[in-house]
């Protein structure tokens, strides 16, 4: 565990030895690779009726505390989310810890849903990925959403506290949909929060539109923004957000990790034309670096991770790779590869990620693990 001031102290430190790390590479991307793929998944929904995650688990928030690894991850039951965590010594063997964030019939916001999907940690890219307490209490960040279902209308984000990472105090929504620009009206989806190098408090997130007339492909966009703040209290948008918009539709290339899929034709539209989405944001040197998944409008979408870099916290340009792709038919991840999280171990980039498997209402979604060198 780091106080806040430890993390600024050690991350100045850091910061000189990852700006060496960075620049001995003539290859931006290379320090973000993770190529080598875990074959199973390693955790899984339990198929057994009443638990949270007995339909699906997914959208991994990978940490370190009280010298372990920690997940935070959400578990569908076929009525909404809900939030669970499992500890690992090694990253690779997962066991349920208990369910941390339950629905509350009570709240007008988190009755039928509840996503504990950040936690404040170390992000520095090569960094312990420490979990960091503010005011002696871990910080979370959720989202959730007004009705039953699975993600159905428009999502608020909010903060959360927890003295032991178990019983979680949910906080009043600090963004809400309707307070933002149409590109966020249709709900607010995963939050990622960073305590940046300034003492500033980062809270990235990606949103979608309300849903689009059939002249523009129907269903919604979804882009990345992010929200500033010095005291965990007053937010404030980007001036500048979406800051990570949706690609072109036509004449994109985007040469893919798997070889399996060729690289894009010049008349394929983006992997990102639709999402682009869930950014999870560290730092590397004075760069920052937004790991993100994109999907298309391509049928069928293959939903798979991306990156983008930035000179600063809001401008970030995109790297014209696929970092993880969809697997081959019978994979773990055929269907999707999405939503990322990244932490540093014994010379090792890990790379987390949802993998899906088989075709709705049939799929299988868990968590898969990939990373930067070979197994």
């Amino acid at each position: 565990m780091q106080t806040r001031r430890q993390f600024v102290t050690n991350t100045a430190l850091a910061l000189a030895a990852n700006s060496t790390r960075l620049h001995a590479t003539t290859d931006p991307v290379a320090p973000y690779r993770t190529p080598f793929k875990y074959p199973v998944l390693i955790l899984k929904p339990t198929t057994m009726k009443g638990d949270f995650d007995e339909k699906s688990v997914d959208d991994p928030i990978v940490f370190r505390a009280n010298n372990e690894f920690n997940m935070l991850y959400i578990g569908f039951d076929g009525t909404g989310y809900q939030t669970g965590l499992a500890t690992s010594p090694d990253l690779i063997h997962w066991t349920r810890k208990a369910l941390v964030g339950p629905r509350d019939p009570s709240s007008a916001y988190t009755k039928y849903n509840l996503a504990i999907s950040s936690i404040l940690r170390d992000k520095q890219l090569h960094g312990t990925g420490e979990a960091i307490k503010h005011n002696s209490r871990y910080i979370g960040a959720w989202n959730a959403y007004p009705s039953a279902g699975y993600e159905e209308g428009a999502a608020v984000i909010g903060l959360a506290e927890s003295t032991d990472l178990l019983r979680w105090t949910i906080k009043e929504p600090i963004l809400r949909p309707e307070d933002g620009a149409p590109w966020e009206q249709g709900g607010l989806y995963r939050p990622d929060l960073l305590l940046d190098h300034d003492s500033t408090f980062r809270l990235y997130y990606n949103a979608k539109t309300k849903t689009l007339p059939k002249s523009e492909g129907g269903g919604w966009h979804e882009q990345t923004g992010v929200a500033s703040s010095v005291d965990l209290q007053h937010w404030t948008r980007a001036p500048l957000n979406p800051i990570l918009t949706n690609g072109p539709r036509g004449s994109a290339t985007y040469p893919s990790s798997n070889p399996l899929h060729d690289q894009s034709p010049p008349t394929e539209d983006a992997r990102d034309s639709r999402f682009a989405s869930n950014p999870f944001v560290v730092r590397n040197g004075n760069q920052y670096a937004m790991f993100y998944f994109g999907y298309g409008y391509q049928r069928p979408g293959r939903a798979c991770e991306m990156l983008a870099l930035g000179k600063d916290a809001v401008h970030f340009t995109k790297v014209p790779e696929i970092l993880i792709d969809t697997g081959a038919p019978g994979s773990i991840d055929e269907t999707f590869a999405h939503k990322p999280s990244v932490i540093y171990h014994e010379g090792a980039l890990y790379h987390f990620y949802c993998a899906v498997s088989g075709k709705w209402p049939n799929e299988l979604r868990g968590i898969a693990v990939a990373r930067s060198k070979p197994w």
